[in-house]
């Protein structure tokens, strides 16, 4: 393949991925099919929790998709059906006990294992939130945040942290908000606060520190600071070094600002935590399409297509931009 014909390709594949992920999104906002996924929520002595909360949302694509509810019966036991193949987001949480937070695959060809959860009982530090009052103000923000209306964002989530002021998380957000306004001493106030309470939360703690110091890393960034942009990204991956998805998160940071070797790393990093996700390989695919290493390309396309549901939409995708790149 010679150098203009690569470059048409390089040139077609960046409309076409555009369209594909758009059309892609729209499954996955969807995230519907015939699919099933039950489970249990138990305690620590393996007895069930009644009434825990189970909350399933679709994650397949970046900004998220359907989400959906269930209370657990007397015996623990949950169950959701209707669903798309793809990555889903698992949370678990019941009044006295920390929440948890897991990631399941789901397929709609195969039956699907039950999924057992166990709940510590919580140690303080922990503020659990149940009243759908405040986790509808929370879903306005991010909405609103996600839509770029970061002054609408910002008085939804301080109204959030009014009603519940031992939520601490949630200055993460407000901080995020001041960043994108360029708001910078306001951010770096809202994230300081973070990393002190954290400090003191047993269950959310380490996550919630290693997303914080991600987040002041993007400032750096922005600012063109690369130096201190690597610093704090790096405090985040080894405060965290067991979480794929923290690793993950700040090469999508650095992919979006287009620094591809560091994104490189941190999706590579992210995929070696854990071999059986496809985001990092569908991400380092995209890496090594815009540096034009077109046969690295295809060794993660080809990877990704190896642990992702076969079922999925995007299989389709990725069997076309291999089918082009390798012509």
């Amino acid at each position: 393949m010679n150098k203009m014909n690569k470059r048409i390709i390089q040139l077609w594949l960046g409309l076409t991925i555009i369209i594909f992920l758009v059309n892609t999104s729209a499954w996955a906002q969807a995230g519907r099919g015939v699919g099933r996924l039950g489970g249990v929520v138990l305690n620590e002595n393996d007895e069930p929790i009644a009434g825990a909360k189970v909350v399933l949302t679709y994650i397949q694509d970046a900004g998220g998709g359907l989400q959906l509810e269930a209370t657990a019966d007397k015996k623990g036991e949950w169950s959701f059906i209707g669903l798309g193949s793809g990555q889903w987001n698992l949370v678990v949480t019941a009044e006295g006990y920390e929440p948890l937070s897991k990631e399941v695959t789901v397929s709609q060809l195969e039956r699907n294992p039950k999924v057992t959860v166990n709940l510590k009982k919580l140690r303080g530090g922990v503020s659990v939130i149940q009243d759908d009052s405040s986790f509808e103000l929370l879903d306005q923000g991010n909405e609103f945040f996600k839509e770029g209306k970061y002054d609408t964002a910002l008085t939804m989530y301080q109204e959030f942290y009014e009603k519940n002021p031992s939520a601490y998380q949630i200055l993460l957000n407000i901080g995020d908000c001041y960043r994108e306004k360029g708001e910078i001493d306001k951010a770096m106030e809202n994230y300081n606060q973070v990393l002190e309470l954290a400090e003191k939360d047993q269950a959310m703690g380490t996550t919630m520190k290693a997303k914080t110091l991600a987040a002041i890393g993007l400032i750096y960034l922005k600012q063109d600071n690369l130096e201190e942009a690597t610093k704090y990204f790096k405090q985040s991956v080894d405060t965290a070094p067991e979480d794929e998805v923290v690793a993950f998160n700040v090469g999508e940071v650095y992919f979006t600002n287009q620094r591809l070797d560091e994104a490189q790393k941190y999706f590579e990093l992210s995929s070696k935590i854990k071999p059986a996700w496809p985001e990092p390989y569908l991400k380092l695919g995209y890496v090594m399409l815009n540096k034009n290493d077109f046969p690295k390309a295809i060794e993660y396309f080809e990877k990704f297509l190896e642990v992702e549901p076969p079922d999925s939409p995007r299989v389709a995708m990725v069997q076309q931009i291999l089918q082009t790149i390798k012509k």
